[in-house]
């Protein structure tokens, strides 16, 4: 059961004093954060897991970047909701990047969602995901450094995407997200 790893690995790793959030949540908010992610953080809570919340522990008047980059970096363990159009927000490719980059340098855990995309079309990059690459170099073209940027998202995405996850498709309903949250906590 997932909620029994979350807890476990949490717990055991509570011996690390650079950890302040035992999870961070990587999600498209305009296709999640009203639906299936607001069940999962409170799910995660109600167990007693902390969990990174941006819209409650970003300081206001805070730049954005910084803060996110910080709590990912303080973080044990990560949960990438991937939806339709999460490949379409640089924020977070950004975001997966940075996940990635902290799993290389320290022991942590990644556990991919798939919710109401396939696990095949974020590991290819194919139908949207492949349209928003498009659409990112097309935009950072003519910056070598951005489109090095741009080869990282890319293998981050195809990196976690290879992890076995849960893949929870077909237009779930509120009931079915809140009913999947509880499975996995």
């Amino acid at each position: 059961m997932a909620s029994n790893a979350i807890i476990q690995y949490t717990s055991s790793s509570s011996s690390l004093p650079t950890h302040i959030y035992d999870v961070f949540v990587s999600f498209r908010g305009e296709d999640t954060r009203n639906t299936f992610t607001d069940f999962l953080f409170h799910s995660l809570r109600t167990k007693g897991i902390n969990v990174f919340k941006d819209d409650e522990d970003l300081k206001k008047g805070e730049s954005i970047a910084p803060e996110l980059l910080q709590a990912i970096q303080v973080s044990r363990l990560f949960i990438v909701v991937f939806s339709e159009n999460y490949a379409s927000s640089t924020w977070c490719l950004r975001e997966l990047a940075e996940i990635c980059n902290c799993c290389e340098t320290s022991p942590s855990v990644i556990i991919p969602i798939f919710y109401d995309v396939d696990p095949s079309v974020v590991r290819k990059q194919s139908g949207r995901y492949e349209k928003a690459f498009a659409e990112h170099e097309k935009r950072f073209g003519e910056d070598e450094v951005k489109m090095e940027e741009v080869q990282r998202w890319r293998q981050a995405l195809t990196q976690v995407a290879n992890i076995s996850g849960w893949d929870i498709r077909n237009n779930l309903t509120r009931r079915s997200a809140q009913e999947t949250c509880i499975v996995i906590n």
